[in-house]
């Protein structure tokens, strides 16, 4: 089943794209949660994962990036340091 979930959020991410609507999942979950509560906390879960995941990846890129350039490392969110959520 999270195998499910997590190619449904996977595929979900990538049309948020092409709709220009970075919320579309939160219409998905709902569709989904009708039918199936189970399978839409596991799809929320990957959704959560995988934009927390594109959030770090940038983070890192950035930091990076003004490694290289020699300039200030962006600092990391204020809600990071109470452990997220």
């Amino acid at each position: 089943m999270q195998d499910l979930a997590d190619a449904l959020a996977r595929d979900v991410l990538a049309g948020s794209v092409d709709l220009e609507d970075p919320y579309f999942f939160e219409q998905v979950a709902k569709v989904v949660g009708a039918s199936s509560p189970t399978l839409q906390e596991a799809f929320m879960t990957s959704i959560r994962i995988r934009l927390a995941e594109k959030r770090g990846r940038e983070f890192l890129n950035k930091a990076l990036a003004a490694k290289r350039a020699g300039t200030k490392m962006p600092e990391a969110p204020r809600e990071a340091e109470k452990g997220g959520h």
